[in-house]
This record gives structure tokens, sequence and C-alpha cells, in this order.
């Protein structure tokens, strides 16, 4: 269709088929005519025929190895067909009208490679978590978007360039894939849509938030909101985008903040709390790069 293109919504299911299922059936009330719906199940323990059963009109690809939340997103996009690739967390609920407003956005100009929408908390749905995002401390190698525990009383509902989409529902282009090739894998979980969409922007593409997509978000099912699987790839993985991409005095000062600063902070706040299993996986995050001393550019 010309006005309406097709957009692969491309999802990864691990051991939450019924949270997947909601997704998909709030998926099949969209109003946009052109989609395809691709669900990657990230080699879940649950039954691999259930999904493919309830919905048989989706592309199910199995994977027998956990690849994470990039591989298993790239493992989707390589066999969708449309001229946009939407990555939508598994654990979303959109609302109807979410995905025109991305598309026409995206139409408009054609160098915006990146597009993502507001993201609202399912469970408290007058509650915003994502409003954009202008980006990462060069220094501190932290980011805080816009409107993040704010009602929603349509303040946000602009169209607003950012430097960062939200990897729970974030649009981009056949053209950037080709131009700048998948997601980092090595990223595992967290992170690797803030290296996307800095590698976006360094090719040449605009990224903007469209606040009238909308998309209810009931965040972290998969790894548990204060898990240790969490803390460990945050902790990892905030330590290697600043090695793969914060370059000269930058890369010098937010090493040497997150080693002695964001560091010694942790352990002191996990001890504090009593809290030892997620101090160990703090830890084991940065131990990771003492064993991992490669260049950016192996990286």
């Amino acid at each position: 269709m010309q006005n309406t293109p097709l957009v692969s919504i491309i999802t990864v299911n691990y051991n939450s088929d019924e949270v997947t299922v909601d997704m998909i059936k709030s998926l099949q009330r969209v109003n946009y005519p052109n989609i395809e719906i691709v669900v990657v199940d990230n080699a879940s323990n649950e039954n691999p025929k259930y999904l493919k059963e309830q919905f048989p009109e989706i592309i199910y690809i199995r994977s027998e190895k956990n690849l994470g939340f990039a591989g298993g997103n790239n493992l989707g996009i390589q066999k969708a067909s449309g001229k946009y690739f939407l990555l939508l967390n598994n654990d979303t609920e959109v609302d109807a009208h979410f995905l025109t407003p991305l598309v026409d956005v995206m139409e408009s100009d054609p160098t915006i490679g990146c597009v993502s929408s507001k993201l609202i908390y399912h469970h408290t749905p007058d509650t915003i978590q994502y409003a954009g995002n202008s980006g990462l401390n060069p220094i501190t190698g932290l980011a805080f978007g816009r409107g993040n525990q704010e009602k929603d009383t349509g303040q946000y509902n602009d169209i607003w360039p950012i430097k960062i989409a939200h990897g729970a529902a974030m649009m981009f282009s056949r053209e950037v894939l080709e131009k700048i090739g998948p997601m980092a894998d090595l990223y595992f979980l967290y992170y690797e849509e803030i290296d996307y969409c800095k590698r976006i922007e360094d090719a040449g593409f605009k990224l903007y938030y469209v606040g009238t997509s909308t998309v209810y978000h009931k965040e972290s099912i998969s790894t548990g909101k204060n898990s240790p699987l969490k803390e460990y790839y945050l902790t990892r993985n905030r330590l290697l985008y600043i090695r793969r991409n914060l370059k000269g005095f930058q890369g010098v000062a937010s090493r040497l903040f997150f080693i002695f600063l964001a560091v010694p902070k942790g352990i002191f706040l996990h001890l504090v709390k009593g809290d030892f299993i997620r101090l160990k996986a703090f830890w084991k995050g940065f131990i990771w790069h003492v064993k991992h001393p490669l260049t950016t550019q192996s990286l």
C-alpha cells in the first residue's frame, strides 16, 4: 500500500506466553491496516507451539538459545519484510491508534531514521514512564527521560527531537538497517537501544519522540524489577556503552567517574540495604570489564 507501508512489529518472548498473548491481542485492535507480527521465542521453557497455535497468522521463530533483547530482535528482523521495523516489548499493550502517527512522522522526512512512542505505566494508566530523552550525560553515562512519573494530561503530546528512543517501543527504517547494520548483541540486555540510537544519529539520521502514539508498559516482566540479572547487565552495560561510544576527554572522564564514584556508591548502597545478592551482581558486572580489556574498536 502506497500510503500505508508495511510495518514489521517484532517482539521477543521469554517464558511469558500469557503476557505476549495480551500484547498480540492489543495489536489485533490496531487500526493501521498493513502490519506483520514477528514473535521470537528466546528458548523459553514453555510450550513452543502455544503462541503459534493461538495466533496462526504471526511469523513465529523459535531460537534454541537465549539471544537476549538485541539478538532476539535481530533474529526477528532477518525474517521481517517491512519498510519499517517496530521493536515492541512483549510486556506492552498498545492504543488502537498508536501506529499511524509513527508512520506519518517517518514518512514525512526521509532523514528521520527512528521514532519512539509515549510510554505509560500499564498499572497506573495516568502516569508517564517516557516522553522522550535528550541523551546521556557524557560524564556519568546516565540518562534522564522527560516526563517520568508525571501525570499524563497531554502536556507531552508533541513531536520532539530526541537522542534516545525507548527500546520498549521504537521504530526504525529498513534504510537505517541497511546503512548501520543490526543492534550490537554483546549487550544482551539493556543499553543496546541507546547504543543503536547513537549509531543512527552518527549515520546522519534524525530521531523523534511522537507523543500522539501511546503504548502501555508493564515493565520488567521478564527480568524482574529489582532482580540480580537486571543489576548485573545495567552495571556491565553502562560501562560497556561508555567504552564503545565515548572518546577523548569524555571517554576518560566518564571512565574515571564510573570507577571512582559510581562503583563505590553502588557498593555502599547495597551494603547499607544488606542486599548482598544484588551487590554480588553489581560487582560481577563491573569485574566483567577487568576480564575483557578490549579496545573500543574490538568491542
